[in-house]
């Protein structure tokens, strides 16, 4: 690494971490790892591993604080709270559940610079609060935006929250030396917030998977998938501001049509109960259990079409970190999402994809069909997405970014 970070002392705080292989803790593992590798005396301040199933993982229950190395990484975990519905009120409990624990037992490191990973507001505070009592740079990467998201996720008292969320999150952006975020759409969101443009640098994410290497057609037989129909899958979390339900209703359209489609809800969370409820009797529709991280990529590459879908409310709050995943299959994508947010604008420069008006099931089910009839247009849009993880999403690309924001703060500094 081109700088000084060997032996050199960093601080990673990111609620979510391995063994957690889906959402932010994947690019967290990686991150300290890298710098692991690099020389760096890394450590984590983590929470107990417990997303996207929103239950803490067995091997963890009971535990308090728990020190452990992985990967070349002393994690440092500490419990909290872990709610199996998501409103606002058992949102705010989460957050201070992991403050309040962090507070009374930090890591007894002296780091030489704290990275934290948002959204978790209070992981934005414990590392604001580290990096001062140590004198050093604070650098955040913005994965989610927390006062958004509660204005646009439609949480149960999100409206209320909103105001409070983002009026903290402004002052944990504005304190810290150099701000990450994982696409443009979040750059003027951010600097509205009175984040100087200047300590604002996108940082996108990377593919954290292997490209699929097995046989398709036993991996589609062994999950019970014919070969004359069309399988759309979404995998990962099952989450509010997904708005999973226009995929219950496009299922339940091709049931009413006999459409040979199958739409397959692959992954954990805290809709999945009421989405199987919305689902039952509904012979189009399947559900997964969230596959491991070597069956995932052929999983995903054993689909026809892969889904990413969000409520039309959710425009600039969030990127899905699925859709590095999504690319790196060779499947085409089917984005149902708003158009002007930063979901669409991602398919669309990937040239991997097709967009379908949010909350729409009929257009879906349509666009779907369309894919279907024609294999080759299918097939081209699918070969776009390896190229544009050559092109963008690499993971050598992707942490040198993270380390340049490192190298940033601390020559600030």
């Amino acid at each position: 690494m081109e700088d000084s970070f060997a032996g050199r002392c960093v601080l990673v705080v990111s609620t979510n971490y391995a063994p957690e292989h889906t959402g932010i803790g994947p690019y967290s593992t990686q991150i300290a790892e890298h710098l692991a590798a690099s020389g760096a005396d890394t450590h984590v301040l983590a929470g107990m591993p417990h997303y996207p199933a929103w239950r803490v993982a067995e091997e963890y229950r009971g535990r308090w604080r728990l020190r452990e190395r992985r990967g070349g990484v002393t994690v440092h975990r500490r419990r909290h709270p872990v709610p199996s519905r998501q409103t606002a009120v058992r949102r705010a409990l989460f957050e201070a559940g992991i403050l309040a624990h962090g507070l009374v037992g930090p890591p007894r490191i002296r780091p030489d610079v704290v990275l934290s990973q948002m959204p978790s507001l209070a992981g934005g505070v414990l590392g604001g609060r580290l990096a001062r009592r140590a004198g050093v740079p604070h650098v955040v990467v913005v994965q989610d935006l927390m006062g958004a998201a509660a204005e646009q996720s439609g949480i149960r008292g999100g409206g209320r929250a909103a105001a409070a969320a983002g009026a903290l999150e402004a002052r944990i952006l504005r304190g810290a030396e150099v701000v990450g975020v994982v696409h443009e759409s979040f750059v003027d969101r951010v600097t509205a917030m009175g984040v100087p443009r200047e300590r604002v640098h996108v940082v996108p994410n990377w593919t954290h998977v292997k490209g699929p290497s097995g046989d398709r057609a036993k991996t589609r037989a062994r999950l019970g998938w014919q070969a004359d129909e069309t399988v759309v899958l979404h995998a990962g979390n099952m989450g509010l501001k997904q708005g999973l339900e226009v995929l219950v209703e496009a299922a339940m359209l091709a049931d009413q049509e006999a459409a040979p489609v199958r739409f397959v809800l692959m992954g954990d969370g805290n809709q999945r109960a009421h989405l199987q409820a919305l689902a039952a009797g509904c012979s189009a529709l399947t559900f997964l259990s969230p596959a491991g991280a070597e069956e995932f990529p052929e999983v995903l590459a054993a689909a026809d079409v892969l889904a990413v879908t969000q409520k039309a409310s959710v425009l600039d709050m969030s990127l899905p970190s699925k859709l590095t995943s999504y690319f790196m299959t060779g499947r085409p994508v089917i984005a149902s999402v708003a158009a002007e947010g930063g979901t669409a604008q991602e398919v669309l420069r990937a040239g991997a994809g097709v967009l379908v008006a949010p909350e729409d099931p009929k257009a879906l089910l349509t666009e779907v069909r369309a894919l279907a009839a024609d294999p080759e247009g299918a097939s081209r849009l699918g070969a776009r997405g390896p190229q544009y993880v050559e092109e963008r999403l690499s993971s050598r690309a992707g942490l040198e970014r993270i380390t340049a924001l490192l190298r940033r703060a601390r020559a600030g500094r």
